[in-house]
């Protein structure tokens, strides 16, 4: 593929997009405060000169990416929106109104499987750099931190032995067909009769009954195995295409509730964890744990999102502050001088301990201290937006890249929608600060 080319230019026969949006508009003067050639820089990376057809312009795409999240849209909706709106149009860059979008849907999947966490990065950053050339974000905001952590739940059901053991009855039996293996018994019936029984035997605390099911369950998964590891031995390439199946059948037919170590809890999406953050209303959610931070301070136009990061594994949080200090100040370019946290920090691995205060802590602190920590708690409403309205309360996306691109688009997504809360505040003051000016009230008057 060659390199991308931005090759947009105005119609003769159909009305330019500035002569139909208001330029005054706050999502127009946004675009206007962006750095597009930056982003180009950054996105632009991944592509080499080569023949081949160009693709898409890298301000449509990092456009459509920002809309996506600032509003909350499926790719689905992004597309159909886009269409509609001529102020999604101008903000991506066309020059005239387009009737038909010139992307597919499929197009953002390949973008993001593209550009990465580690590219898709940049966003973040230009939307903090925006952020403090327009006032909203002061470089004081950015030396002192508030740091925690998250779950971000995986779109999947709610794990139970039951209907992984089904599950994976129906993907074995799918996978004999498309390859034209004959099963000796495809079990189908059976199992969905046997998974159902388990719901109703374990609503009614009959429990020796619903393990009976869950046993039955468990053979049957057993015998699939057994019998398409035969029919498949004497063929190469088709031991090799079922063995990444097999592997997880296995593990849904051995694993258990009390056992050790990591489980499987989706079939198509393994890389799942199960984390307890001591919530009374959801004990366990299924995802992974994501790092978040924000300014202790209180900047004009909001708490912004200074760091998000993926972390797989389900580590200890005290293990994860220096590398989330490091990423926070390469966002920002600017030394963290103070970082506050939770109690979960406690034995972390910062290198300058003296830069980190924990809740509760009573000793060397000052007046000034003390209402910093006081305003650690400020992080978790952010998280709450983010989750709420900026597509991280379930995510979508495939794998564990998945997982770290939606993680940092949520927090483009949550920065620019401040920004652009910011710039509508903005323009809403120099309006009443026009109207009541002496000069304006004389020409009214005469």
């Amino acid at each position: 593929m060659s390199q991308p080319r931005d090759d947009r230019q105005k119609d003769l026969f159909r009305p330019a997009l500035e002569q139909i949006v208001n330029m005054g508009h706050p999502l127009v003067r946004l675009g206007q405060q962006i750095d597009w050639a930056f982003l180009e820089r950054r996105l632009g990376e991944v592509y080499r000169s080569h023949d081949g057809h160009p693709p898409l312009p890298i301000r449509l795409v990092a456009g459509l990416l920002i809309l996506k999240h600032m509003h909350s849209l499926s790719d689905e909706q992004l597309c159909a929106r886009w269409v509609e709106n001529p102020y999604f149009q101008q903000f991506c860059g066309e020059e005239v109104f387009q009737h038909e979008a010139p992307f597919d849907r499929s197009s953002l999947t390949r973008w993001r499987q593209r550009l990465g966490e580690e590219r898709l990065a940049a966003l973040l950053q230009e939307s903090l750099r925006v952020a403090h050339a327009t006032g909203a974000l002061a470089t004081k905001d950015l030396e002192r931190v508030v740091v925690d952590t998250t779950v971000q739940p995986k779109a999947i059901a709610h794990p139970t032995d039951a209907r992984l053991t089904h599950k994976a009855i129906i993907k074995l039996v799918a996978f004999a067909k498309a390859h034209g293996i004959v099963l000796r018994q495809s079990y189908l019936r059976v199992a969905k009769r046997a998974a159902i029984m388990v719901g109703r035997y374990t609503h009614a605390h009959q429990f020796k009954r619903a393990n009976r099911e869950l046993r039955f369950l468990r053979k049957r998964l057993g015998r699939l195995i057994r019998d398409i590891g035969r029919k498949v031995a004497s063929d190469d390439r088709l031991t090799e295409h079922f063995a990444p199946l097999r592997s997880l059948a296995v593990r849904v037919q051995f694993q258990h509730h009390r056992q050790r170590g990591q489980k499987l809890y989706a079939l198509h999406a393994p890389e799942v964890e199960c984390i307890g953050k001591g919530k009374a209303r959801t004990p366990y959610e299924f995802g992974c744990k994501v790092s978040v931070a924000v300014p202790v301070t209180q900047p004009k136009g909001g708490l912004f999102v200074l760091h998000t990061k993926a972390l797989h594994g389900n580590p200890f949080d005290g293990h994860t502050l220096a590398a989330a200090i490091t990423d926070i100040e390469k966002n920002t370019g600017i030394e963290v001088k103070r970082a506050h946290v939770d109690k979960g920090y406690r034995g972390h691995n910062h290198p300058h301990k003296h830069r980190v205060w924990i809740t509760g802590q009573v000793r060397r602190t000052t007046a000034t201290l003390k209402r910093e920590m006081k305003r650690r708690a400020a992080v978790e409403p952010i998280i709450g937006h983010m989750k709420a309205e900026h597509r991280m309360d379930r995510n979508y996306l495939k794998g564990r890249n998945g997982d770290r691109i939606n993680a940092v688009m949520a927090a483009v997504g949550f920065n620019f929608h401040l920004l652009l809360r910011w710039l509508q505040s903005f323009l809403c003051a120099w309006i009443q600060a026009l109207l009541g000016h002496p000069l304006f009230l004389q020409s009214v008057a005469n």
